[in-house]
């Protein structure tokens, strides 16, 4: 039998809310060859790391992501925020109209990298097998770690107060046989609490839940769904899988796994803790005014290479295609990419292709609002490089070396190469964190 309980206990760090699906007979066999995951996801992350440096923030309506007379969309939102409808990816615009007495901060990229890092190592205590989905969020596999940690649930305890006390921030943990409901799991304990979802119980527990809150359906998603009637996952769950698949192809056959509480789709084709490169890398930056200076774009473009080829080579990859992104004043955008001989991660070599791309590519006299550089086709070496370049580009190698030493002790902005000197700008949040980090999970509100 399925029950539901709800514990408040009083703790050293205050409140916390231990939520769980539990059943009154649980046969220690029928769990042994289960897996259990957690999903770790760091509540209103972003604010709560602003909120350490300024305590003056803490209850107030806070908006990260920039000004509010900025281009740009929020990075994230604190709680007393949300109740304003202001939420993640909204135009800042947007949000001041919807809060005007909100406290709009820059962000502190630095900061956020650094705290992600304390919960990384953390959670690498815990549990050698840890997956980073994105830079606030985790899926750990425990399985077998009873005999450490005790028994999910309070496994799931221990790791939640370890969370708050050796880095002060609140976090929210998701319990479950598969990285799927635990995810959700997690999204449901919101906020700083626990879920633990007993091994069987994973499609009763979603089957009440809007469809929207499993990952990977969007809005789009959503609405076709809707059309056909399908507004809860226990309406998605009842529909055969020939049907689900006839309409939606391979995505209709993962929707009806999702739907039952199963690990299905694409970023859980790998093993928690294994590893998991990315298949591409890019940064863009949005101009606060739209600009046709040609020096002015080529400047940030090659800033926007260097910020490329820093990841390339902290990924240790070599790029095969690069690719240029250009958003003109009417919005309509235009993607050119560009084969190499060889592989790369060299900043001028990047620079050199987009700029290319660009000049012959640009409309004449053009006002562009967003620029972006792309680099995929990612392998592990660069490739047969001809005798004659070979020592100029490892001249290269060891120079790009030095300075990202010195990026690494000084920051970001420390030493840059000379072309993309004008081109600097301050990172935003949203851009300075792309869309390879935590590729195949759709951020969502916290």
């Amino acid at each position: 039998m399925l029950v539901y309980r709800e514990d408040v206990c009083e703790t050293s760090q205050g409140v916390l809310r231990v939520r769980s699906y539990t059943q009154r007979t649980l046969s220690a066999a029928g769990c042994q060859t289960l897996k259990t995951y957690f999903h770790i996801d760091m509540d209103a992350f972003f604010v709560s790391v602003e909120e350490l440096f300024d305590p003056v923030l803490k209850g107030k309506p806070v908006v990260v992501g920039g000004r509010p007379n900025q281009r740009g969309v929020v990075s994230a939102a604190s709680y007393a925020a949300r109740k304003f409808g202001v939420h993640s990816a909204m135009p800042l615009r947007t949000a001041y109209r919807l809060c005007p007495q909100a406290i709009f901060v820059d962000g502190h990229l630095d900061r956020y990298r650094d705290y992600s890092s304390r919960v990384f190592r953390l959670l690498k205590t815990f549990s050698p097998q840890v997956d980073m989905a994105s830079i606030d969020e985790a899926y750990m596999d425990v399985t077998g770690t009873e005999r450490l940690h005790g028994p999910p649930l309070k496994a799931a305890h221990l790791l939640h107060e370890r969370v708050k006390r050796e880095t002060e921030l609140n976090c929210s943990i998701g319990v479950a046989a598969a990285r799927m409901v635990a995810k959700v799991a997690s999204d449901q304990a919101k906020p700083n609490g626990v879920l633990w979802i007993v091994p069987g119980q994973e499609a009763r527990f979603l089957a009440p839940l809007d469809v929207r809150k499993i990952p990977g359906v969007g809005k789009v998603s959503e609405k076709n769904l809707a059309a056909l009637g399908i507004r809860k996952v226990g309406d998605l769950g009842r529909l055969d899988e020939r049907f689900l698949a006839e309409r939606f192809g391979q995505w209709g056959l993962a929707l009806a796994g999702k739907a039952r509480g199963l690990d299905a789709g694409g970023w859980f084709d790998h093993e928690v803790g294994d590893e998991n490169d990315p298949k591409s890398i890019s940064h863009e930056h949005t101009f606060n005014e739209d600009t046709a200076d040609s020096s002015v774009l080529e400047a940030t473009l090659a800033h926007l290479a260097e910020k490329v080829g820093r990841r390339l080579r902290e990924h240790k990859v070599f790029a095969r295609t690069i690719q240029l992104k250009l958003r003109y004043t009417d919005f309509s955008t235009i993607t050119r990419a560009h084969s190499l001989d060889h592989g790369t991660q060299l900043d001028h070599e990047i620079f050199s292709a987009a700029r290319d791309l660009m000049r012959e590519n640009r409309k004449p006299g053009s006002t562009i609002r967003l620029l972006g550089v792309h680099a995929s086709s990612l392998e592990q070496d660069e490739g047969q490089m001809s005798l004659l370049a070979e020592p100029i580009t490892e001249r290269w190698r060891k120079a790009l070396s030095a300075m990202d030493q010195i990026r690494d002790k000084f920051g970001e902005s420390s030493v840059s190469l000379a072309s993309g000197l004008t081109g600097r700008f301050r990172e935003r949040v949203h851009e300075a964190l792309p869309p390879d980090v935590g590729d195949a999970k759709r951020r969502s509100e916290d």
